[in-house]
């Protein structure tokens, strides 16, 4: 697939269809793959990349991209296309000036996965599809690539682009079958006490690095309540254990409604915090309250929380779940 890409990236930049390309490429090391943008066919051969680590979705860089002189090529994985779709919605991207190619995704390869099961000193990683082979100072291990996978990449959603200009590889089909919410509803089950205590142990790791809030796709706001002095929340490291909950939950409630579930916000914390446990909990209730909605998935519909009608539950007044009120 990676061959292919850069062959059709190639055609459309000597076409001048497109001024520059956006895709992959390595960084520090070869299992740490992160964005780049390429805008000669040489940068294409020497550094664009396409392999089961490839795990950043790209939609985000459209905002700024699409405002550069001449169109952008991205590629994107089927779960990107429902954030770039969501930010069309928002009049973030300017869709003249962007090519999408849609490319076919099977899950990706996450590196804290794989140190989880307690491999370290790890130098190298590769994958042939199904089987990944570890380098470490201590020598090679290999497992299943279902066992090296990221979470969301385990309980995907969607392997269906929902918007691109063009395909490369075969369509997949929405995932109807996931497992996405069974970590919710485990929380949900915990009493008060314990659902609080869970979450300030997770919290209380942050470090506020904001890169949870730098990579979400939801998050593009141009000036943060976080970076503004008059907030009362402006401080770069939380000064106590409030501050510590409210930035992340003021931050799941601006995303509500809005959030694709493409998963980010975990994958780049340097902490490990399972942040999309947040807004998966945003979405399993306006799914029970509001009817099934996934955001992303169509650029003209309405989000549940933008629409007033009637029929709107008052979860305030009665709330019933699995027969419990």
């Amino acid at each position: 697939m990676q061959s292919e890409m850069i062959k059709r990236a190639k055609e459309l930049l000597a076409s001048g269809e497109v001024a520059r390309v956006v895709g992959w490429k390595a960084g520090e090391f070869d299992y740490d793959i992160t964005p780049g943008v390429f805008t000669t066919a040489e940068e294409l051969d020497s550094a664009f990349l396409y392999n089961d680590l490839c795990e950043a979705n790209l939609s985000k860089y459209m905002i700024a991209q699409s405002r550069k002189e001449g169109k952008t090529l991205v590629f994107l994985k089927p779960c990107d296309t429902y954030s770039f779709s969501q930010l069309l919605k928002e009049h973030r991207i300017l869709r003249e000036n962007v090519y999408v190619i849609g490319v076919p995704c099977d899950g990706k390869v996450d590196v804290d996965t794989v140190k989880a099961t307690g491999l370290t000193g790890i130098c190298s990683m590769t994958s042939d599809g199904e089987t990944v082979t570890v380098k470490t100072l201590y020598g090679d291990s290999t497992m299943s690539k279902a066992d090296a996978m990221s979470e969301r990449c385990t309980n995907c959603k969607s392997k269906k682009h929902v918007v691109y200009d063009e395909l490369l590889g075969e369509e997949g089909d929405v995932v109807a079958d996931n497992h996405r919410f069974d970590m919710v509803e485990k929380i949900e089950a915990m009493t008060p006490d314990e659902r609080f205590e869970f979450w300030r142990n997770e919290l209380s790791r942050c470090i506020r690095c904001n890169a949870c809030r730098n990579v979400c796709p939801a998050c593009s706001c141009e000036k943060c309540v976080f970076d503004n002095e008059q907030s009362g929340a402006f401080n770069k490291g939380a000064s106590d254990s409030f501050e510590e909950n409210m930035f992340h939950i003021i931050r799941a409630f601006h995303v509500a409604g809005r959030c694709t579930d493409c998963g980010e916000c975990s994958r780049v914390c340097p902490q490990n915090i399972p942040l999309h446990l947040l807004n998966r909990k945003f979405i399993k209730d306006i799914n029970e309250l509001y009817g099934e909605y996934q955001a992303g998935e169509n650029a003209d519909e309405r989000a549940p929380l933008n629409t007033f009608t009637t029929e709107d539950v008052e979860p305030s007044i009665v709330y019933e779940r699995g027969g419990k009120q």
